[in-house]
């Protein structure tokens, strides 16, 4: 970390974006919402014109046609990955072994040794790491979780949480390329089973069925997750079918629901017996969602430079190990492999 970015009164931290995709767009905006404390200063694709077009759209003084000129760059504080996650391994290593701090997009890695991987090279060089799982800083879902853990529906014995949407997606495209780590369960499925284990920590079995495309990757992916006290996570994810993003945590004494969008969840609705229903939401919680939700992730990894911190509390590096161990044998329940990688 460098010296522009330690003390109580800091200057901005100088971000890098890795990759100019959908996401990374997003991120970016988010980004140059928060002009007090985030300055963009340069761009990395693995093309100079998609470098350029991107730095020109959104202002960005330096724009650069491969990884390794921006993981060079000695402006830049951190970077933020957003490749497919096929290429987080390759792209956030480089930019660790660069020197850099790293937000890195989820799923984190194409596996469990890639993760611990990264893991142990952040550790190896005191450099922060973090995995962009948003739903973790949203400040609802904070309070949500304090909430469980002050007992507001007992013990939790259930969560249900589905992603997905139907989409004829054609055989070269990323989702149905082993080859990209393609399927339902790295791209859409690591929303539920982060979810469960945010509130149940990681399961102790581990059962799945899966539809699988021509390419062999999952196009639809069933889900059970249990835990030796009596836990269970009934989770669904896939593309063959609008079912929707609910979540809902049952406990001993009452339910939470969360509508739709659980996360990136602007709401909740508490139902205990012989009470009415509460629906809450918080102010901070932004009405420009998405840029909202990632504005969150990016205060959490500023927040964490500026303190010294090499990992989140809110999204701990060994919280990221432990998902990416559960889509492990989720992927071998389903019979689910990228080639190359295991």
């Amino acid at each position: 970390m460098s010296e522009h970015t330690t003390g109580a009164h800091a200057r901005k931290v100088r971000w890098g974006i890795l990759a100019t995709g959908g996401i990374a767009a997003t991120f970016t905006e988010a980004l140059l919402s928060l002009p007090e404390d985030a300055e963009v200063v340069a761009v990395g694709s693995r093309t100079a014109e998609s470098a350029k077009t991107f730095a020109e759209r959104y202002g960005i003084p330096r724009a650069y046609g491969t990884w390794a000129e921006l993981a060079a760059d000695e402006e830049v504080d951190v970077v933020y990955v957003a490749t497919p996650h096929s290429a987080h391994r390759a792209a956030a290593g480089l930019c660790l072994e660069a020197g850099k701090a790293v937000l890195c997009e989820k799923a984190f890695t194409l596996n469990s040794r890639e993760a611990r991987e990264l893991v142990g090279l952040a550790r190896e060089r005191g450099l922060f790491l973090m995995e962009a799982m948003w739903t973790y800083c949203n400040p609802l879902i904070r309070h949500l979780l304090a909430l469980v853990e002050g007992g507001v529906i007992g013990e939790v014995r259930h969560v249900g949480a589905n992603f997905g949407f139907h989409a004829d997606f054609p055989p070269e495209h990323r989702m149905r390329d082993p080859e990209l780590g393609g399927g339902a369960l790295l791209d859409l499925g690591v929303y539920p089973v982060s979810f469960a284990q945010l509130l149940l920590g990681e399961p102790d079995t581990v059962e799945a069925w899966a539809q699988l495309t021509p390419e062999r990757v999952d196009a639809a992916t069933g889900i059970v997750l249990g835990w030796n006290d009596g836990a269970l996570a009934t989770l669904a994810c896939g593309f063959t079918a609008d079912i929707g993003a609910a979540a809902s945590i049952a406990g001993t004494g009452g339910r939470i629901e969360i509508p739709d969008g659980f996360f990136n969840a602007e709401r909740f609705v508490i139902h205990r017996d012989g009470v009415e229903p509460v629906t809450v939401r918080l102010a901070e919680v932004s009405e420009d969602h998405d840029r909202g939700s990632m504005r969150h992730e990016a205060a959490e990894v500023m927040r964490a430079l500026r303190a010294g911190e090499t990992e989140s509390p809110l999204v701990p590096l060994e919280g990221s190990l432990s998902i990416m161990r559960t889509l492990d044998r989720l992927r071998e329940r389903i019979d689910v492999r990228y080639p190359g990688v295991d």
